[in-house]
């Protein structure tokens, strides 16, 4: 449990700083990006996405705190996969009740599109889109927003829950960035014209050449973040080696219309649910024509 802050640090009875805002995510909803321009104004992990409070658990305080450097910046994490996991949420709650807890949504079917694409390509599932929204719970429970909402604001209270909208960050990412830095309670910074036009990166287009192959690295790549050598595996993925294993192969087909107008049908309760939490219109996230959506 927390007993004490220091200059921007949560400090635990055993004397282990840990951070004192958490950005929750879901996936693909420009949290990479976030993670890129907060790494140099406050102390972070050394690797995006230690994932310690859903899968590395077990690891234990000490395997944490030893992923972040040494500094004296405000800590903090960004953590997309903490969004729609329970025992996430109840361990932060339970080491950092006192969290700054951020999540950032967009239109979930386009959010669930995207997530589709990333996993696909890093061979985390095998399956084509419809198969995959049958098997992988995780991409339709991660636009769930207005239902893990409530469940996060319980945990921390209203206060300290901050919903932002990617829509705004694409729009406005200074003031975006402004907003975010008031909430966590870092000091404000400028955003370079390089880190602007980043925003927009690219989905993969195409599917792994092979899965298997792909599979193999990306178990590998998750053994050296997990034995804290995380910055081979960014090297790596920077490299001509990181093309090998990723894509490269088949194009990703068309969403159905169909899938489209059944997606949005599916979510437009929670939108309206999320409305209503926000008082803000989120109009364009309940209904879109399925001949304007684009490829998965």
């Amino acid at each position: 449990m927390v007993s004490a802050r220091v200059r921007g640090r949560a400090v635990t009875d055993q004397g282990y700083l840990l951070p004192t805002f958490l950005i929750v995510g879901p996936p693909r909803t420009g949290t990479s990006w976030l993670h890129s321009v907060l790494q140099e104004h406050t102390c972070l992990p050394r690797i995006k996405e230690t994932r310690f409070f859903d899968d590395r658990f077990h690891r234990g305080l000490g395997w944490y705190r030893d992923n972040f450097p040494k500094s004296d910046l405000p800590m903090g994490e960004v953590g997309p996969t903490y969004f729609a996991s329970a025992e996430a949420r109840q361990r932060i709650a339970q080491l950092i009740p006192e969290a700054r807890v951020v999540c950032i949504f967009r239109n979930p079917v386009d959010r669930i599109r995207s997530h589709y694409r990333l996993r696909r390509a890093y061979a985390m599932i095998p399956w084509d889109f419809e198969e995959a929204l049958r098997k992988d719970a995780e991409l339709m429970e991660s636009s769930k927003y207005a239902t893990h909402l409530k469940q996060w604001q319980q945990s921390f209270g209203d206060e300290n829950v901050s919903v932002m909208l990617y829509d705004d960050l694409k729009q406005s990412p200074q003031l975006f960035v402004d907003e975010l830095a008031d909430f966590t309670r870092i000091p404000r910074f400028s955003l370079a014209p390089s880190q602007i036009s980043y925003i927009h990166s690219s989905v993969p287009l195409t599917q792994p050449r092979s899965y298997y192959r792909t599979r193999s690295a990306g178990a590998l790549a998750d053994w050296f973040k997990a034995h804290r050598f995380g910055r081979i595996v960014a090297a790596a993925k920077r490299s001509r080696l990181g093309d090998w294993f990723l894509g490269g192969g088949a194009s990703f087909k068309e969403m159905r219309p169909e899938i489209v107008s059944s997606l949005y049908d599916q979510f437009r309760p929670e939108v309206e649910e999320l409305e209503i939490m926000l008082g803000r219109d989120l109009g364009a996230w309940k209904y879109r024509e399925a001949s304007l959506m684009s490829a998965v």
